[in-house]
């Protein structure tokens, strides 16, 4: 019993002790880059975001959101010129953990429960 006591004391003090670093303030506005798979494909989008708007930039096409502050570490993406129903729907983005010039993030449709994550890279 006292071995069972002291492993669960160990393991509280060192997940207590170690935290993700969260430094999202820092990344509120800039240049980022963000790569992922599509179709098998790697491809690139970079967006430039100041604290009220992003604009994305995919394959020569830009589009632009309207973000909303839900605290330092939480917004919401809303595109401002859908050009269909699926695009009308909102995203709830999370910034999860933060590195020096990287942050990884959660992201899914507002009010869904099927979240997706990625890392972002800020350029500028």
């Amino acid at each position: 019993m006292r071995q069972i006591a002291l492993l669960l004391f160990y393991f509280l003090l060192v997940s207590s002790c170690y935290q993700q670093e969260r430094e999202c303030i820092n990344f509120h506005t800039g240049t980022f880059e963000f790569e992922t798979f599509l179709d098998a494909e790697l491809v690139k989008t970079t967006f430039v975001r100041n604290d009220t708007i992003e604009i994305d930039y995919f394959r020569g096409k830009s589009d632009t959101s309207s973000i909303r502050w839900i605290n330092d570490c939480e917004y919401i993406l809303q595109k401002l010129n859908p050009k269909n129903r699926a695009e009308k729907k909102a995203i709830h983005m999370k910034i999860l953990t933060t590195d020096k010039n990287t942050y990884t993030f959660e992201y899914g449709l507002v009010g869904e429960t099927n979240k997706q994550r990625g890392t972002t890279k800020k350029i500028k």
